[in-house]
């Protein structure tokens, strides 16, 4: 099933999804016009090829997720450091529930893409079973662990053919985005699957 995506700040690079792929980007009226069974996903602010969060291993494996039945003792925010390594050495377990949760978060975030060496089995498994795909590490890391890391990792352009892998800010350009963070995402799309929604 054909679904065209377009973004109120930037309907020149609305996005045609048929499935998995994506099937032509261009101006919304021209990929309406000529694909007028398609369905339709009107978001706010702009569509963007998505971000590359460059501290996988950190945000998945030595970050612990915490569980919202667990808020009253653990609180709702990550938990990194020695009390994140604590949690995992009392119950091994928990880190696949944890790499879960930290995934759903990253996606919340425009995440599409994760880099760093993935060492943990139910990690690796989260990371494939939501469909992020696992890029290269940049050689300076911006600064510390984040889900909305400084500076801000683009992906290269969208383009027919590649994967219908992207998401949607609610800002007005590129450059509130920088400013504002990867915390204004309002929809994540992995596969042609809308694996996150604000709104």
């Amino acid at each position: 099933m054909l679904t065209l995506h377009v973004a109120e700040r930037s309907p020149e690079a609305a996005v045609l999804a048929d499935g998995a792929s994506i099937a032509a980007v261009g101006p919304y009226e021209e990929l309406a016009a000529a694909h007028p069974s398609a369905r339709v996903r009107h978001w706010p602010g702009i569509l963007t090829p998505g971000l590359l969060n460059p501290y996988g291993p950190e945000l998945l494996e030595a970050t612990y997720h915490p569980d919202p039945r667990e808020a009253d003792r653990l609180g709702t925010e990550p938990i990194g450091g020695e009390r994140a390594a604590a949690i995992f050495r009392a119950d091994p377990s928990r880190l696949g529930a944890s790499a879960r949760r930290g995934v759903q978060r990253l996606l919340a975030h425009g995440t599409v893409a994760v880099a760093g060496e993935l060492r943990a089995r139910p990690v690796i498994d989260a990371v494939r079973r939501a469909g992020l795909a696992v890029g290269q590490r940049p050689p300076r890391l911006p600064g510390p662990p984040s889900l909305s890391p400084t500076p801000l990792v683009l992906l290269p352009p969208l383009a027919a053919g590649g994967p219908a892998r992207f998401a949607v800010f609610d800002v007005a350009d590129r450059g509130e985005l920088v400013r504002r963070g990867a915390g204004t995402c309002v929809a994540t799309v992995v596969g042609g699957r809308l694996v996150y929604r604000s709104r």
